[in-house]
C-alpha cells in the first residue's frame, strides 16, 4: 500500500514541472511574437525606403520633362510646322529629348507631340502624327483632365509594333500646363520600362512578394496570372484605404491559398500608388522554431532534476506516515481488513483505524442523548396530564436537568393564528408548531424552562422564575412569551397568540394552569389575533347584559333581510356590526359559536324557502364543522363572507332572475287577455299568489314601466285598433275598455296620440276615401 507515497511524489513532481513548463511556453511565445514584430517592422522600413527610391526616380524624370516642356526650343516648336527638311531644328529637339535620361533610370521612349500641327518627334525621327499606328493612344492622353500624370499599362514596343506590347510606365506632360484641360497644344510623353521599377522592389528575402498598385488598385508589374492570385489581398487593401483615407499604411495577416501570410502596404500621396509587401508567416517562424527546440531541451533537463529531488524529498516526508501506518495496522487488523477498501490510501486507513476506537462510545452517547430528549418530553407530558406527583419530579429533575430552586411557575400556551394571508397552507399547521417548539427551546434558557411540548394543536411551555412579587412575575412571564412570539414571527413569517396562566407554586397545579392558559387564548375572538393575554385579565369577566340579546336579534333580522334582498355590501356591513356586539370584550366570550350557528340557521332558511338545496350554498358537509374550529375574528369574517354570503346571493340571484322573467311574462299575458275586463295588480296577485308590492317591483324591473301605465298604454292601442276596424261608438269603445267616464277615455287617448278619438276616426275615413278615388 503506497498510494499516498505515489500521490506525494506526483505532487512534488508537478510542483517543480509546472513552473518550468509555463516559463518555457511563455518564453517561446514572447520570443516568437517579438521576432515576428521585428520582421514586420523591418519589412515596413524596407517598403518605405523602396517607395522613396521609386518616387525619386519618377520625380527626377518628371522634373526633366517639365524643364524640357517649358524650354524656349519647345515653345517655338509648338508654333511651327516642321517637315523632314528642317533637320537642324529636329535634331535639337531630339537631342533635348535624349538628355531627359538620368543616372537612376533609362528612358525607353520619349515623344514630343504637336497636336495642333500634326507632327511628333521621338528619339529617332520626326513624322506626321496621323502616320503613327498608335496615335489614338496620344489623343487619349490629351483627353485626361490632369496636366501632368503617370499612366501604366501595355503599349507598343517602339510605338510602331502594336502586336508586341510591353509593360510600360508613362509620364504625360501637357503643353502648355493648364489645369483641367482636355485640348492641349502638345504633349511630352516619356516612357520607362516596368522592369526598371521591378528591380527596385527586389527584396533581400526571395520568398517575399513586393509589388505596386496603381490608382485603380491594379498590380502594374506582374502578369495576369500573378494578379489573379493576389486579387483578394488587393481588394482588402483597397477597402482599408477607402474606409480609412487618413491612414496611409498598415499591415494585416491573411491567407494566400493555403499559406498564411503577413501583408504590409503604404499608399503614396505623390501619384496614388500603393506599395505592397507580402511575407510568408512560415518564413518568419523558422527562427522561433530553433528557440523552441532549445527551450524544450532546457525544460527536459529541469524535469530530470526536479524528478530526482521529488523522489528523494517524498521518501523523507513519507517516513513518519509509514510509522503511523504500522501502528494503525496493529490496532484492529481484523476490523480494518473487512471495512477498508483495497484502494484506500494510507491516511484514510489510519483515520478509519483511529475512528474505530471511539465508534462504540459515540454510538452509545448518541442513543442516550436521543432517548433523553424523548424521556424529557414524556416527563413533561405526564406533568400536564396530571400523571406525575411532587415526589416523582424530585426524583427525576436531577436526571433530566430541569429547573430547581424556582419561586413561581407559569404555563405559556401558543396557538397559530389564521394562515389564510400567509404563504402556508392549513396542512402545514402541525409542522409549524414543531418549528415553534424548537424556537421556544432555543430562546428560553434551560434553567428557566422545562422541555417544550406539542399538546392538542398548541405549543405549550412550562416556565419557572425566581421572582416572588406578583407584578414582577407577571412581567417575566410576559417577556418570555414575547420572546417566543417575536422569534416565531421573524423566522416563520406567521402570526401567533399566546395565553399565560396565573403564576403558581406547586407542580401539581400544572394541569389547572394549562386550562387557564387555554381560557386566556379564547379572548382572541374579541381582542383579535396576534396577542399575548394573561388569564388574570379576563378571569373576572361578568358576562353580557340582557339587553344585548335583544340588540343581536334586531341586527340578525336586518342581516337576513339584506341577504334576502341580495345586497352583499349591506350584509357585510351589518355582519361587521353584529360581530362587534357579539365579540365585545365584556360580551359572549364563550357563547359565540352557539349564536353564530343560530344565525346560520336563519340565513339558510332563506334558501330553503326558495326551494334551493343547502348543498349549493355550503358545498361540502364539513363547512359548518370547520366554523366551530375558527379561533379569530378574521377567520370568522372570512368564512361567513366567502363561504356563506357570496355563494348564497349568487344562488338567489340566479333563481330570482329566472323567476322574475316568468312572473313578468305572466302579468303581460294577463293584461293582453283581460284588457277589456276589470283587472288590477291586486287581482293578479291573488291569481299568482304573490304580494302586490313584490309583483309591482318585478314588473317595473323586467318591463321598464309600472303595471298601471302598461295597462293604460295597451288599452289605448286596442282603442286605436277598434277605431280603425269597427263602427263602434266612441262611448262604447271607452266603456268596453273599462272607462266609466267618457271624458277620461278621451283625455287618455289624446295624451298618447295627440288627437281625440273622433279626430282620429275622421282622419282614417278621409284616408280611405282618398285611396278609393
Amino acid at each position: 500500500m503506497r498510494r499516498y507515497l505515489l500521490r506525494l511524489l506526483a505532487f512534488s513532481f508537478l510542483l517543480g514541472v509546472l513552473p518550468a513548463v509555463i516559463i518555457g511556453i511563455v518564453s517561446y511565445s514572447i520570443a516568437t511574437r517579438d521576432l515576428e514584430d521585428k520582421v514586420k517592422e523591418g519589412n515596413m522600413q524596407w517598403l518605405t525606403q523602396t517607395q522613396m527610391r521609386v518616387e525619386q526616380m519618377l520625380k527626377s524624370i518628371e522634373k526633366s520633362a517639365t524643364q524640357y516642356a517649358n524650354s524656349s526650343l519647345v515653345k517655338t516648336a509648338m508654333n511651327t510646322n516642321y517637315s523632314p527638311t528642317d533637320f537642324e531644328q529636329i535634331r535639337d529637339l531630339s537631342v533635348s529629348l535624349y538628355n531627359l535620361q538620368s543616372s537612376d533610370v533609362v528612358i525607353t521612349e520619349a515623344f514630343l507631340i504637336n497636336l495642333e500641327r500634326n507632327w511628333f518627334i521621338n528619339l529617332n525621327a520626326m513624322k506626321p502624327l496621323d502616320q503613327l499606328d498608335n496615335n489614338k493612344e496620344f489623343w487619349d492622353y490629351a483627353k485626361q483632365p490632369r496636366s501632368i500624370y503617370w499612366s501604366t499599362g501595355m503599349v507598343s514596343a517602339n510605338g510602331v509594333e502594336p502586336e508586341n506590347p510591353v509593360e510600360m510606365i508613362t509620364l504625360v506632360h501637357k503643353i502648355p500646363i493648364l489645369p483641367q484641360t482636355s485640348k492641349p497644344q502638345g504633349l511630352v510623353v516619356v516612357r520607362i520600362s516596368a522592369a526598371d521599377i521591378r528591380e527596385a522592389l527586389i527584396p533581400g528575402n526571395p520568398s517575399n512578394r513586393n509589388y505596386i498598385l496603381d490608382r485603380t488598385g491594379a498590380d502594374i508589374l506582374v502578369t495576369a496570372e500573378v494578379k489573379e492570385g493576389y486579387r483578394e489581398i488587393n481588394r482588402v487593401i483597397a477597402g482599408r484605404l477607402e474606409s480609412e483615407p487618413e491612414n496611409k499604411q498598415g499591415l494585416f495577416n491573411t491567407h494566400l491559398g493555403s499559406e498564411e501570410v503577413a501583408v504590409m502596404y503604404r499608399s503614396s500621396g505623390y501619384n496614388g500608388w500603393t506599395y505592397v509587401s507580402v511575407i510568408s508567416i512560415g518564413e518568419i517562424t523558422k527562427e522561433p522554431q530553433k528557440i523552441a527546440k532549445l527551450t524544450l531541451i532546457v525544460c527536459a533537463a529541469i524535469l530530470l532534476i526536479v524528478l530526482a529531488f521529488a523522489l528523494y524529498g517524498s521518501r523523507r516526508m513519507y517516513r513518519p506516515i509509514q510509522n503511523l501506518l504500522d501502528v494503525a495496522k496493529g490496532i484492529d487488523h481484523k476490523f480494518n481488513a473487512q471495512s477498508i477498501q483495497p484502494r484506500t490510501d494510507e491516511l484514510e486507513f489510519i483515520k478509519v483505524s483511529m475512528q474505530s476506537l471511539a465508534v462504540s462510545r459515540n454510538h452509545i452517547e448518541q442513543q442516550m442523548l436521543g432517548q433523553a430528549g424523548h424521556l424529557k418530553e414524556f416527563f413533561v407530558l405526564k406533568l400536564f396530564t396530571g400523571q406525575l406527583s411532587e415526589n416523582d419530579y424530585l426524583f427525576r429533575s436531577a436526571m433530566y436537568g430541569f429547573p430547581t430552586g424556582w419561586k413561581r411557575l407559569g404555563v405559556l400556551t401558543l396557538k397559530i393564528d389564521n394562515l389564510q394571508d400567509s404563504k402556508y397552507q392549513e396542512q402545514d399547521r402541525e409542522l409549524l408548531l414543531y418549528a415553534v417548539n424548537n424556537i421556544a427551546q432555543e430562546v428560553l434558557p434551560p434553567e428557566f424552562r422545562f422541555t417544550p411540548i406539542i399538546l392538542n394543536q398548541s405549543q405549550v411551555t412550562l416556565v419557572a422564575t425566581d421572582a416572588e412579587d406578583p407584578a414582577e412575575v407577571k412581567n417575566v412571564l410576559y417577556q418570555m412569551a414575547e420572546s417566543i412570539k417575536t422569534n416565531a414571527e421573524h423566522y416563520l413569517q406567521i402570526q401567533v397568540s399566546i395565553g399565560i396562566s396565573k403564576p403558581y407554586l406547586s407542580l401539581t397545579d400544572t394541569v389547572k394552569a394549562y386550562g387557564e392558559s387555554l381560557s386566556a387564548m379564547k379572548s382572541r375572538i374579541s381582542l383579535g389575533p396576534d396577542i399575548i393575554v394573561h388569564y388574570e385579565d379576563i378571569e373576572n369577566n361578568p358576562g353580557a347584559d340582557k339587553y344585548v340579546y335583544t340588540h343581536l336579534k334586531v341586527m340578525e333580522e336586518q342581516l337576513v333581510y339584506a341577504l334576502r334582498e341580495m345586497q352583499l355590501d349591506k350584509a357585510t356591513e351589518l355582519f361587521q356590526d353584529y360581530l362587534n356586539a357579539l365579540l365585545h370584550k365584556d360580551g359572549f366570550l364563550y357563547e359565540h359559536h352557539i349564536l353564530l350557528l343560530q344565525l346560520i340557521s336563519r340565513i339558510l332558511g332563506i334558501v330553503q324557502d326558495q326551494g334551493i338545496s343547502i348543498k349549493k350554498v355550503l358545498g361540502d358537509e364539513g363547512a359548518v364543522e370547520r366554523l366551530l374550529h375558527l379561533q379569530t375574528r378574521d377567520e370568522i369574517e372570512y368564512w361567513f363572507e366567502s363561504r356563506l354570503f357570496a355563494p348564497m346571493i349568487q344562488v338567489l340571484s340566479e333563481k330570482s332572475e329566472t323567476q322574475y322573467v316568468k312572473i313578468a311574462d305572466r302579468l303581460v299575458r294577463m293584461i293582453q287577455e283581460q284588457f277589456d275586463q276589470e283587472i288590477t295588480l291586486e287581482s293578479c296577485s291573488e291569481v299568482l299568489s304573490y304580494h302586490p308590492v313584490y309583483l309591482s317591483r318585478i314588473f317595473k324591473k323586467e318591463i321598464g314601466t309600472t303595471f298601471s301605465d302598461y295597462l293604460s298604454e295597451y288599452r289605448m292601442k286596442m282603442a286605436k285598433v277598434m277605431l280603425e276596424t269597427t263602427d263602434m261608438k266612441i262611448s262604447e269603445i271607452g266603456e268596453k275598455l273599462q272607462y266609466k267616464n267618457i271624458s277620461a277615455f278621451i283625455r287618455s287617448f289624446r295624451k298618447m296620440f295627440d288627437v281625440t278619438p273622433g279626430q282620429y276616426r275622421e282622419k282614417m275615413d278621409q284616408k280611405e276615401k282618398g285611396s278609393a278615388k
